[in-house]
């Protein structure tokens, strides 16, 4: 039975038997089915999955910027879901009895230095045909603080290059204006020129970042895999992900006394308590040095720094 059928299935048993509300089976499906696309990545079957398998898709979604609590209500859908695959008598045991839902503590974030951000973007072949793209994807990361999915899904009409800010629809569609800076206006500017030679899918068209091979905008994992080598040739140590760049991007900003209340609104955060985390990084810095701009918007970036 294919993977929609499987889903369909579980929907009408989340309805009919649990009686959850529509916008918890959606989520709940929803779920499933990135799940579900994940062994099918993995090449997996359902019979032979373990709780490492579990445990391993858990870091994934972390990795990719997914929050606390999704991840914990996956845990939560895939629960019920194995449950619904036991009962419904297409698995003779359910793999996660004793999956748990995960504890996460409080922690600072990984942050990079200007000179660790510096050596990341000049790891970038210019000679490969991804890496104007790249160069300019990870600016956007870096200098505006975006998160991954609202890279990928950033459009070319919502890029106000004249005015200096792009338009970003972030978590819960929910819009909100970020400022543009020179040196990743300057990006964008040359990845354009690269861009007018692909011809994107149809539908495709107004996306910013596409790949030439598949003529389509960006995935989140493609974005992730291409930084994680990027941070490998620059020799990073430890785990990078676009997360990392937005965590640098706030905390660069706090380092240069921006106010928090901005970055809060620059970050698209619906309360201040999510942006406090970046107070408990920066207050080294603010007593050992005088409050400065955001690095990247007080060098002079007006030639191709390639």
């Amino acid at each position: 039975m294919s993977s929609t059928a499987i889903t369909d299935s579980y929907a009408a048993y989340l309805m009919l038997e649990r009686s959850l509300s529509a916008n918890t089976r959606e989520a709940y499906v929803r779920d499933v089915a990135r799940f579900l696309e994940y062994v099918a990545d993995e090449s997996l079957s359902l019979s032979e999955l373990t709780l490492d398998h579990f445990h391993r898709f858990m870091v994934l979604l972390s990795e990719l910027g997914i929050g606390e609590r999704s991840i914990c209500r996956a845990v939560s859908s895939l629960r019920s879901f194995f449950h619904f695959l036991v009962l419904d008598g297409r698995l003779d045991t359910d793999p996660t009895e004793l999956l748990r839902t995960p504890s996460f503590g409080r922690h600072l974030p990984r942050v990079l230095s200007v000179e660790e951000v510096d050596a990341l973007i000049a790891a970038i072949d210019l000679s490969k045909p991804e890496g104007r793209r790249d160069r300019a994807m990870i600016e956007m990361l870096y200098s505006c603080g975006l998160r991954v999915s609202e890279l990928c899904e950033l459009r070319l009409s919502c890029v106000f290059k004249a005015e200096g800010y792009v338009r970003v629809v972030g978590k819960g569609s929910k819009e909100r204006l970020v400022p543009l800076s020179d040196r990743a206006a300057h990006e964008l500017d040359l990845w354009a020129l690269e861009r007018q030679e692909i011809d994107p899918k149809p539908g495709e068209e107004d996306y910013v970042f596409i790949s030439a091979a598949r003529r389509r905008h960006l995935s989140r994992i493609t974005v992730f895999h291409n930084l994680r080598q990027y941070a490998a040739l620059a020799g990073i140590q430890g785990d990078i992900s676009p997360h990392t760049l937005r965590h640098t991007f706030a905390t660069h900003l706090l380092e240069g006394g921006a106010n928090l209340r901005v970055i809060q609104q620059l970050l698209g955060h619906e309360t201040i308590a999510t942006t406090d985390i970046y107070m408990h990084l920066a207050n080294p810095f603010l007593r050992e040095q005088v409050l400065k701009y955001f690095p990247r918007n007080r060098r002079d970036h007006s030639a191709d720094p390639s």
